[in-house]
């Protein structure tokens, strides 16, 4: 039940910051959510892929599976949902796809190349990467992020993860678009 408690609190979160939400059906892949503006009056929309994960002793992790793919657009988001046992409410951090790219790959890469762990230890495909709310911290109750283009918004991982992007054992996924310029954050 956690992705459908994601899914239709995000809904619930989008409508009260003036988006009409709408989801999508199975099959429309990366996009678990359209949205139009109806507090703008440009009414621009936005796709928006919704990641859940029950709330963890220690910290919460999402499993990013086929969150690979660069943004076909300017208004593609994710939204990761920490959803707690009752009665605590659901927290959201709204994250651009692109900044969901590169985090995947950055923490993964480091993890799988850490000097510190002896070669062939570490095999696990990129598709069961990880990435934990410590690296979202930032982009949390940021829906005010969702009326600017996504490669306007800012870039709000925490240092280290830039200083990680820089190691040429880590780097950046192949076809992104920091890969020209890495962005200050």
């Amino acid at each position: 039940m956690i992705k459908t408690v994601a899914e239709h609190w995000t809904c619930a979160m989008l409508a009260r910051h003036g988006w009409a939400p709408a989801l999508t059906r199975d099959g429309i892949v990366r996009t678990d959510i359209l949205a139009v503006a109806t507090h703008i009056e440009t009414r621009p929309s936005i796709e928006i892929q919704v990641k859940g994960a029950t709330e963890g002793a220690r910290h919460t992790t999402w499993l990013l599976g086929n969150a690979s793919q660069l943004a076909a657009s300017e208004h593609e988001w994710f939204v990761f949902v920490m959803v707690p046992s009752p009665p605590h409410s659901p927290r959201g951090f709204v994250v651009p796809r692109d900044h969901v790219v590169a985090a995947r790959w950055i923490i993964h890469q480091n993890w799988m190349t850490n000097p510190e762990v002896p070669p062939g230890q570490r095999n696990t495909s990129i598709s069961q990467a990880r990435v934990n709310e410590e690296v979202w911290a930032a982009y949390e109750d940021r829906w005010d992020l969702l009326e600017t283009p996504t490669s306007s918004a800012p870039v709000l991982f925490p240092p280290w993860v830039r200083d990680r992007a820089l190691l040429d054992r880590v780097g950046l996924p192949p076809g992104h678009p920091w890969n020209s310029s890495l962005p200050t954050w």
